[in-house]
């Protein structure tokens, strides 16, 4: 008969707590590196009229080709990192990440025309301290919020259907409608997914491939969830131009 042996439990114990830590702050550290990737690409093209050349052309009014690709490609990428992560090496989803984070960067340069610097300053300190809060909020809570997630999730849906939409309506109040419920999504998401990682990570192996992928997966999620609270909070707290 095998015996309970306290020492033993509390040393996996211990063990799987250590993982689980180790899992998450290489989620957070690359989270935080394709931001500040982002960020630097997005002020570099806002500061060069030469690479906005590239992505717009000022005679014409419109976008150019680069500009398109640029615009839709960071959803083609989340979309090959979600269905190549187990065909793809940790290497591989990493140079995928950080080519996303430059495209995202250059995409995100145009705000930097539309709003003013200190508010868009400002709504980034709101938005990392408000994503700071839901992180650990959903690190340290008890509850469960895997049915939370899933309503957050059908939220999400009804922002993207109802943006669609109001492409062609172009509706002001819609847009603010749209913008309140988007602040609310992401933020209950942030809390959601946090709780979703530090699961995961309790059940990855130290130092493998596994735990590599979802270490950069997992940043990825972390990553769309603060840009997205961050633009929508944008709409309430940028001083447009």
């Amino acid at each position: 008969m095998n015996q309970y042996n306290p020492i033993n439990y509390t040393g996996q114990r211990e063990e799987n707590i250590a993982v689980t830590q180790s899992f998450l702050s290489g989620v957070f550290m690359w989270m935080g590196i394709a931001l500040a990737i982002t960020a630097l690409t997005s002020w570099l093209f806002a500061g060069s009229a030469q690479l906005m050349g590239l992505l717009f052309d000022a005679q014409t009014g419109s976008m150019t080709i680069l500009g398109w690709v640029v615009m839709f490609a960071p959803l083609a990428l989340v979309l090959l990192m979600s269905a190549g992560i187990n065909r793809m090496s940790a290497s591989t989803l990493l140079m995928v990440f950080v080519g996303y984070s430059i495209l995202m960067g250059m995409s995100l340069s145009f705000i930097f025309f539309m709003y003013t610097l200190p508010s868009i300053a400002k709504t980034f300190v709101i938005s990392t301290g408000m994503f700071g809060f839901m992180a650990i909020l959903g690190y340290t809570t008890k509850t469960d919020l895997t049915k939370f997630g899933s309503i957050m999730f059908m939220g999400l849906i009804g922002i993207i259907i109802a943006s669609v939409v109001n492409v062609f309506m172009r509706s002001s109040q819609m847009d603010y409608i749209i913008s309140f419920i988007g602040v609310l999504v992401f933020t209950g998401l942030t809390a959601y997914d946090v709780q979703k990682l530090k699961r995961i990570g309790n059940n990855v192996t130290a130092d493998s491939e596994s735990m590599r992928k979802m270490t950069i997966f997992g940043a990825l999620s972390l990553y769309l969830d603060f840009i997205n609270l961050f633009l929508f909070l944008l709409r309430f707290f940028g001083n447009r131009k």
